[in-house]
């Protein structure tokens, strides 16, 4: 699957997994968020890279879905998130996102994030999901991607800095990716980062290429 110079593709191999453990552990030790940072072959999670033409994990991003085990984000946030299971949402959650600052990271971060909400809406039949997001990052994920801020941020001692949970639901993202999916530079007027997803055609036929892939 490919968007511009990069492939987007699930990892399923030890190097896969191992290229992409070397980016997240990068970047996240630049921000002081740690450097032992693994993807596991066994996780409930699904991993999604962003690779160059030479093979190197460029951008990542896992999603996953509630199980009996729960999820990450209830070690810091399972009030609100018990909240939403109460009204009867099926959630799930991104997490591991980074992305290497070297590279063309909008089209990059869009095309992980729409792999995502195909995966957690089609596969994992998820109607909304959470992120735990640094406060530095709110701002675009509330107004560039339509998530909601779930009450004050509270310090994740996964990567030792503060963090807001935040939601969305997965219909939402479904319906500005029809609205926008594709348009790019067409939409420079649009305050949204959808735009720079696969159009809803190219997403579509992306979704039954996942599916069979599973």
């Amino acid at each position: 699957m490919n968007q511009t110079t990069h492939d987007i593709r699930i990892v399923n191999t030890k190097e896969g997994r191992d290229s992409t453990a070397v980016l997240i552990n990068k970047m996240y030790a630049w921000r002081g968020y740690g450097d032992a940072h693994r993807i596991d072959e066994n996780s409930k999670y699904v991993t999604f890279t962003a690779t160059e033409k030479h093979g190197e994990a460029v951008g990542t991003l896992s999603v996953g879905a509630d199980s009996p085990a729960g999820l990450l984000a209830d070690q810091l946030f399972k009030d609100e998130l018990d909240v939403c299971r109460a009204r009867g949402a099926k959630i799930g959650e991104f997490i591991k996102l980074a992305l290497d600052p070297c590279v063309q990271s909008k089209k990059a971060l869009a095309s992980l994030f729409h792999l995502a909400i195909i995966h957690a809406r089609d596969e994992l039949d998820c109607t909304d999901m959470f992120i735990e997001i640094n406060p530095r990052h709110r701002r675009f994920f509330e107004q560039m991607m339509g998530f909601k801020r779930h009450g004050e941020s509270r310090l994740n001692p996964r990567v030792n800095a503060p963090a807001y949970l935040m939601s969305v639901s997965l219909a939402y993202m479904s319906e500005q990716v029809e609205k926008y999916g594709g348009t790019g530079a067409l939409n420079r007027n649009v305050r949204s980062f959808y735009p720079l997803f696969f159009s809803p055609s190219e997403g579509r036929d992306i979704s039954e290429r996942l599916r069979a892939a599973q």
